[in-house]
């Protein structure tokens, strides 16, 4: 239904002081004896010797500066300067009168998010704020009874955000129990901290009697909430349990059925949620 009335206008129009012509093509522009920047030359109206003139032919604007296309005289009048449609200033907002009709498609980029000005109490649910990621493409093994890196890489450093984000550690490869009857544990750990069970970690698996070489994927997920902002280290240590107590425990980190070549990735990927 069309506005019953007179339409309201939207915008201000302002008529600029007065300029006097001299041999010169650039003037200042002023409101109320304060310069004014426009935001375009297409906002103004300018009467020079009774003619409307052309904006961006005529003359240009830039900042407060208003230049004709050629040098004027003292003969010459600037009648008057209009300005017209000001932007209507909308201060802010008003609580739910943003929504996702009013933001471009991309605006809200990862670097705002981390931004301190968009809180994440303005976030719906959980977000990634950052990710690291570490591979270790290496044979790696070891005989020790206790958790070790055994020198493996998939060792992700990260610095939380915040001391209320949570990390979500994903961490997966390939082990293999070298003697029969023994077995393997895998475990997350952060710094010195071990994420699983002090003993058997986050996943185990062991092989056969008689059979010496048994191939374990494994996947651990863990979601852990450090609480600091100081860089934290995330990392992948194993450990094997020589279940039949003979003379040879060993296992082995990223090996397959070629052997030592071509070895299989192992690896850890570290993601910061924002509550």
């Amino acid at each position: 239904m069309p506005f019953i009335g007179t339409q309201p206008d939207v915008g201000g129009y302002s008529v600029l002081d007065n300029l006097t012509a001299s041999a010169t093509a650039s003037y200042t522009l002023q409101k109320d004896s304060a310069n004014f920047s426009p935001s375009s030359a297409n906002q103004l109206l300018v009467s020079l010797n009774g003619v409307i003139q052309k904006p961006g032919t005529s003359f240009t604007v830039s900042g407060s500066t208003l230049t004709f296309s050629s040098a004027l005289s003292s003969s010459d009048s600037i009648d008057f300067i209009l300005a017209m449609g000001e932007p209507l200033l909308v201060g802010t907002p008003s609580d739910g009168a943003v929504n996702t009709t009013q933001l471009a498609t991309n605006a809200v980029t990862s670097a705002k998010i981390a931004d301190a000005n968009i809180t994440t109490a303005k976030l719906t649910g959980e977000t990634i704020i950052q990710v690291k990621t570490a591979v270790d493409t290496s044979v790696r093994s070891t005989t020790s009874q206790t958790f070790v890196t055994a020198s493996n890489t998939a060792q992700v450093t990260i610095t939380p955000r915040s001391t209320s984000s949570r990390m979500l550690v994903m961490c997966s490869g390939c082990i293999t129990p070298t003697d029969g009857d023994d077995a393997f544990h895998t475990t997350i750990f952060r710094d010195s901290t071990n994420l699983g069970n002090s003993t058997n970690g986050l996943q185990s698996g062991n092989s056969v009697p008689g059979v010496v070489l048994t191939f374990h994927p494994f996947c651990m997920t863990v979601l852990d909430s450090p609480n600091t902002t100081s860089s934290i280290t995330y990392g992948l240590q194993f450990r094997n349990r020589n279940q039949d107590s003979d003379g040879f425990a060993e296992v082995v980190l990223g090996r397959n059925l070629a052997g030592s070549s071509d070895p299989m990735p192992t690896h850890m990927t570290v993601m910061e949620l924002a509550d």
